[in-house]
């Protein structure tokens, strides 16, 4: 994979994967394929099997064989493919986690369940809601985790509000 050759995640720009030349990409010159795989899920394979939803997926050892598997089947495939893409959960969770946070609803949203808290933000690009384009600024220190969502004009005219940067300047 063109990818996989050097550090592929400095290699996104101006919206633009620069591992695929323009020059040798531009025109379609046949067929080609890719892999996609999906939710490697590093924990869930424990806590399932004890049964322990809040605390049983510490451990990540048969996910991280089995996703070693997958590179090593994909490195071993003739032709190679164009790319490889991973969607889905990438964990279940670890330890310590309080909250987490994911898109894909085109809206902000979110709960809690069992002392986890889901939040989903907005998206960037198309609205599917009321929420203005925006962004989530997240501030974790030893103690808490704090987040608020501003519209891309707030956050570049006014910037973060001063208890989030105050918050910041404690943990230094």
């Amino acid at each position: 994979m063109a990818a996989a050759q050097g550090d592929a995640f400095l290699r996104a720009r101006g919206r633009t994967l620069t591992a695929f030349r323009r020059e040798d990409e531009y025109q379609w010159k046949g067929p080609f394929y890719f892999i996609q795989g999906a939710d490697p899920q590093f924990g869930l394979m424990k806590s399932w099997r004890v049964g322990e939803t809040d605390n049983g997926d510490d451990e990540w050892g048969e996910e991280i064989v089995l996703a070693e598997q997958a590179v090593q089947a994909i490195n071993k495939l003739s032709p190679r493919p164009k790319f490889f893409v991973l969607c889905g959960d990438l964990i279940h969770g670890m330890p310590g986690i309080k909250a987490v946070f994911s898109g894909h609803y085109h809206r902000n949203a979110g709960g809690f369940y069992k002392g986890m808290e889901m939040v989903v933000s907005s998206a960037i690009g198309c609205q599917l809601g009321e929420d203005t384009h925006g962004l989530r600024v997240v501030v974790v220190t030893e103690d808490k985790i704090v987040h608020r969502y501003y519209s891309l004009n707030e956050l570049s005219s006014r910037g973060i509000e001063k208890d989030l940067l105050d918050m910041l300047a404690k943990q230094n």
